[in-house]
């Protein structure tokens, strides 16, 4: 039995005959060989092309000097990752290499991402930073003045934290006489900021409420998250009612503390910001009673001698 050769010009052997493939079945073997050897892995390289649908899922190229690579992170992933994806940016990659077969190339499916040199909580804090200070959010004139003795005061903060102690505990002690409306809220983990955002809106809808602190004690950037999200910044902006942001220790500073009409450097501050020293003001208004009695005798002397004058005048006494 003689067999034709189905390429002529190569050799007919039983391999070589077995060995035709379809691009389909090639393509499907190589995408087998490359998810098999290149799955969970970390790459590096710079951002470059990032585009956008409205799909959601964000497709970009990770490039070198030499090299460069397809890479797609999906909604579910993007729309979890802190920082935006931009051109130009160096970051680490972790994911699988997989083949889009209908284009015969090879690309990486994100499933983590990280700025190469800087911690992707604090990227996003500087870029949303960058973001809200171009539209005017930390400006000076937005920012509204504190009353000087407020009748009734709300804080948006957890009942659980050593906060809402602090500050009951310094109104308290500094002017007792004064309401005080607790709205408590997550203030870390998922949903700690919508729960925030919401709280500050609600108060909003109220007509006797002065001033409010929004704030928690300290932690890590972590811990702090919810008061560098978005929707806290806005809800403080938009805030007809004076807010002060109380929000971990000294050297923390978040975005909520830049929009706030003022910023409390820890709990125990807000309270002393809120309120006046009660014995301070106690004392001053013995002072402005006394300083109005005394101006109001040196007026009674000053009519009383000016009643005396004109009584001994000539002309006075004529008319008699």
């Amino acid at each position: 039995m003689n067999l034709v050769s189905p390429l002529p010009g190569f050799p007919d052997t039983a391999k070589s005959r077995n060995t035709i493939l379809t691009i389909s079945e090639l393509t499907r073997r190589i995408r087998g060989s490359v998810e098999q050897e290149f799955f969970n892995i970390w790459v590096v390289g710079e951002l470059s092309n990032v585009k956008r649908p409205s799909s959601g899922h964000v497709y970009l190229t990770l490039k070198d000097a030499h090299a460069q690579l397809q890479a797609v992170i999906f909604k579910s992933v993007a729309s979890g990752l802190k920082f935006d994806v931009r051109d130009g940016m160096e970051v680490f990659a972790f994911g699988s290499l997989t083949v889009y077969e209908a284009r015969g190339q090879y690309q990486l499916i994100v499933e983590r991402m990280e700025p190469k040199g800087i911690g992707a909580l604090q990227l996003a804090f500087l870029q949303l930073k960058e973001r809200l200070e171009k539209e005017g959010l930390f400006d000076p004139a937005h920012k509204k003045p504190l009353p000087v003795l407020p009748r009734k005061i709300a804080v948006v903060t957890s009942l659980t934290g050593a906060a809402i102690r602090d500050i009951l505990n310094v109104i308290n002690r500094r002017f007792a006489r004064v309401e005080i409306l607790i709205c408590p809220v997550k203030v870390q983990g998922e949903g700690a900021a919508l729960e925030i955002a919401r709280a500050i809106s609600d108060l909003n809808t109220l007509s006797d409420i002065d001033v409010m602190i929004v704030g928690r004690g300290g932690g890590s950037l972590e811990d702090l998250w919810a008061f560098n999200e978005e929707a806290v910044a806005r809800s403080i902006f938009a805030s007809k009612i004076p807010v002060i942001s109380a929000v971990g220790h000294e050297i923390d500073v978040t975005i909520s503390d830049l929009v706030a009409d003022k910023r409390a450097l820890t709990p125990t501050e807000a309270g002393e910001l809120v309120v006046p020293q009660y014995d301070h003001i106690r004392d001053a208004c013995e002072k402005i009673k006394t300083r109005l009695a005394q101006a109001l005798y040196n007026k009674i002397l000053l009519m009383r001698s000016r009643l005396l004058g004109a009584e001994n005048s000539f002309a006075f006494k004529k008319t008699i």
